[in-house]
């Protein structure tokens, strides 16, 4: 047999990548301590998660169409009829092998285009065994990268490719399901690795609960950042191309596209754009620095995000709503709000973490603590501990205000998010709380709001 040069080069690739493994030390018990604080209801609550959110996207999928949200082959069932939709055989019935196809497909376009388009080199933040991973952030080139390709494929057939994801629609939620199944077992498993990093959260030894929240920090195929890449790339991409197929599915059965339905379009695309965009901010949030890569996260990007976030497109598509000038002209103005918020305080806070002595913010005034980190009292961050979290919110109702409110489907984003940040920001406090101590207290006294300034029931409680 001849060895050719690649196959020799990546034999003795092979070989050197092995040797590094081997001469690579385990990562301490003091680096990787043992998990005692449990989050989401404990291995009950996790172990609900991941049978009951699938479900619930399957719910969705199956049980909204053309006839109403929900739809009226559902309304009529009886509760032995409904509870029998979630056998195993009815579910199985669901698998579309076409389907599969289509979303592993896509998955991989994202993957090659991850590869083969270059971007910026930016560091994470330092991590507990003193390694600063490097990240390319090219979201945006794969973004551009993509649609390139489904331009050209769509010259011949045109709009019959988005009629087809609409048809198919419970298929590629079956799909997407079954891959975020999959790739969190293979985190779990890759979790087990010699020298792995675990997330401070996730090792508590249940493997119901581990399996959930996530083990490892950031679990990598060589150079492969899988956590990094799942956090942006399927989610939001997988997002817009559900959304601009809905559109494309009203224009087709209405020969127009509604008022309502350009606003969907255009604030969720300028939302995932501007995220892609920005994706180096992603690398100082609580996902990448905090969490581990589980099927929270796994699940959350893979499925939950793409499927579930354009439920307003979705619903626009089967139930069209054109909007006044004066509905047209307030939810305008509600999402500009929202985004100003939102992106000028998370500008503000990676920027001073980055380096604090920025001239721009000499203007902020910080409290000093005894871990070393400065905490912001003004500025954006002296409304409150969380104002980020004020704008996403009005974002979200500004997406969901023209579907109108003849179903109360398509708000669910809306509570559901309300929810996700009002436990997102108790985290926060929790971990807060436990690296900063006293200082922590003194910071809470100077910024007493959560997240909307001033009292307001359950999401902006005062001083704890």
């Amino acid at each position: 047999m001849v060895t050719t040069r690649r196959s020799a080069s990546y034999k003795a690739k092979a070989e050197s990548s092995k040797a590094e493994k081997a001469e690579e030390p385990e990562v301490s018990t003091e680096l990787n301590p043992k998990t005692t604080h449990y989050e989401f209801g404990g291995p009950i609550g996790a172990l609900a998660m991941e049978i009951f959110l699938p479900l619930l996207i399957l719910f969705f999928a199956v049980g909204c169409d053309n006839t109403g949200y929900p739809s009226q082959k559902l309304l009529s069932m009886n509760k032995d009829n409904f509870l029998g939709l979630f056998t195993l055989q009815n579910l199985a019935v669901l698998i579309d092998p076409m389907a599969i196809l289509v979303y592993l497909a896509f998955i991989g376009w994202l993957v090659v285009f991850t590869f083969t388009t270059n971007g910026d080199k930016y560091p994470g933040v330092k991590l507990r065994n003193g390694k600063t991973l490097k990240y390319e952030c090219n979201a945006i080139y794969v973004l551009l990268s993509l649609f390139s390709i489904v331009v050209y494929c769509g010259q011949g057939p045109g709009i019959k490719p988005a009629l087809w994801i609409y048809d198919h629609w419970v298929g590629l939620n079956v799909a997407a399901v079954l891959f975020a199944y999959a790739v969190s077992f293979w985190a779990y498993a890759h979790s087990f690795e010699p020298g792995a990093l675990l997330a401070l959260g996730g090792n508590t030894g249940n493997a119901i609960y581990d399996f959930m929240i996530g083990r490892e920090l950031n679990p990598r195929i060589d150079d492969f950042d899988v956590k990094f890449f799942v956090e942006l790339r399927p989610s939001l991409m997988g997002w817009l191309v559900t959304n601009i197929c809905m559109g494309l599915k009203q224009y087709h059965d209405l020969g127009r596209i509604t008022n309502s339905m350009v606003l969907v379009l255009i604030f969720q695309a300028w939302y995932v754009i501007d995220a892609l965009w920005m994706e180096p901010l992603v690398l100082t949030t609580m996902d990448m620095t905090t969490d581990g890569f589980g099927f929270m996260l796994a699940f959350g990007n893979l499925c939950w995000v793409p499927m579930l976030y354009g439920l307003q497109a979705r619903y626009l598509a089967d139930f069209p709503v054109d909007l006044s000038h004066t509905q047209l002209f307030g939810i305008v103005a509600l999402q500009l709000i929202g985004y100003y918020i939102f992106r000028s305080a998370n500008a503000q806070k990676d920027k001073f973490r980055r380096n604090p002595k920025n001239p721009k913010l000499k203007h902020i005034k910080f409290i000093e603590t005894k871990a070393g980190t400065r905490l912001m009292t003004s500025g954006w961050w002296g409304y409150s501990r969380h104002i980020n979290y004020l704008g996403d919110l009005i974002m979200a109702l500004s997406w969901c205000l023209p579907c109108g409110f003849q179903s109360p489907i398509p708000y669910f984003y809306f509570f559901y998010f309300a929810f996700l940040l009002w436990h997102r920001q108790g985290r926060d406090e929790h971990k807060c709380r436990t690296k900063y101590g006293s200082d922590w207290d003194r910071y809470c006294k100077k910024v007493p709001y959560k997240i909307i300034p001033g009292r307001c029931y359950l999401i902006a409680v005062s001083t704890d």
